[in-house]
């Protein structure tokens, strides 16, 4: 029996060190912690690991310090507009959506797309009957408010009045997800955000785009991506992590830390990803100040890390 491994992420581009206090960077720990409980709760028992990321993932976008779901941002219209992915790698199936507001998870949105219809993207009303169809619970408009996501709008536009951009990560990054290698030995990746601070309604970043922010495939690996996702989009991050794997014999390390060191990190690809390959094992490279990320595998062996 293969030995089943779980890894999450809660964003690159970390809040700032100088600006972490105690009392927070506990709750991001045990935000981490609580995602990758619910995923090894599923794997520990048998299950598969897209059943292991959804649930994982859902954790996360219950977690309103994350970017995803309940703590999503803020469009410059100062709505909020989601994108999620799941990707099975044994059949390599596939479910996104873009630009949904309402179903509380929309990693489950994404995956009632991937077992209830015969495509992968769905977007607007359509994304959201398949959602309402499938059962999926909704929320209100209040329910996703954070305050704090509110603030870094008002800062973002204030700041672009003046006609200042700062390079704070945590403005432009802010993702989750999850990949598992289960105990017979196949893959998933899922994927969920909020996008960008003060991005322009209708934007798409890499999260719902299968190969540059989410892939999986039993012969190579699940990725999950975060960063700055219109470049992750560009090189096909994801994709890439496993072409590196079958086309030219690199380990899942190996791949891994060129695409995010070289390919993202020489054209502004600021972020990093999460990575399993079909042996279980996992790699966690981000080429930035700090990447909300931990693991768990079948030992039970739980780490959560947020700064190198």
């Amino acid at each position: 029996m293969t030995k089943f491994s779980l890894a999450v992420h809660g964003g690159a581009g970390t809040i700032l060190k100088e600006n972490l206090t105690p009392e927070l960077e506990v709750q991001y720990h045990n935000g981490l912690r609580t995602a990758l409980e619910a995923g090894q709760a599923v794997l520990a028992k048998g299950g598969s690991a897209l059943d292991a990321v959804t649930a994982a993932v859902c954790a996360l976008e219950d977690e309103p310090l994350f970017n995803a779901g309940r703590g999503a941002v803020f469009t410059t219209e100062g709505v909020q507009e989601m994108d999620a992915a799941v990707m099975d790698g044994a059949t390599r199936k596939a479910g996104t959506v873009g630009g949904i507001f309402g179903p509380r998870n929309p990693v489950r949105a994404a995956r009632a797309v991937m077992e209830n219809t015969d495509h992968i993207m769905l977007i607007g009303p359509n994304a959201l009957k398949v959602a309402k169809d499938a059962g999926l619970p909704f929320e209100e408009a209040p329910y996703f408010f954070t305050q704090a996501r509110w603030d870094a709008l008002q800062s973002t536009l204030k700041m672009r009045a003046a006609g200042i951009e700062d390079d704070d990560p945590a403005r432009r990054h802010g993702t989750v997800g999850a990949v598992a290698c289960d105990a017979n030995g196949n893959l998933a990746a899922a994927t969920s955000t909020g996008g960008m601070t003060a991005k322009a309604p209708g934007r798409i970043g890499d999260t719902p785009l299968i190969g540059a922010g989410t892939f999986a495939d039993n012969e190579t690996c699940a990725v999950s991506g975060t960063g700055h996702g219109e470049v992750f989009i560009r090189f096909t991050a994801a994709a890439e992590i496993a072409a590196r794997m079958r086309h030219a014999g690199q380990s899942l390390e190996q791949a891994a830390r060129h695409v995010v060191d070289i390919d993202l990190g020489q054209n502004d690809g600021s972020g990093g990803v999460i990575a399993v390959d079909a042996k279980g094992n996992i790699t966690l490279p981000f080429n930035c100040e700090g990447m909300y990320r931990g693991s768990v595998t079948q030992d039970g062996d739980f780490q959560t890390f947020i700064y190198r």
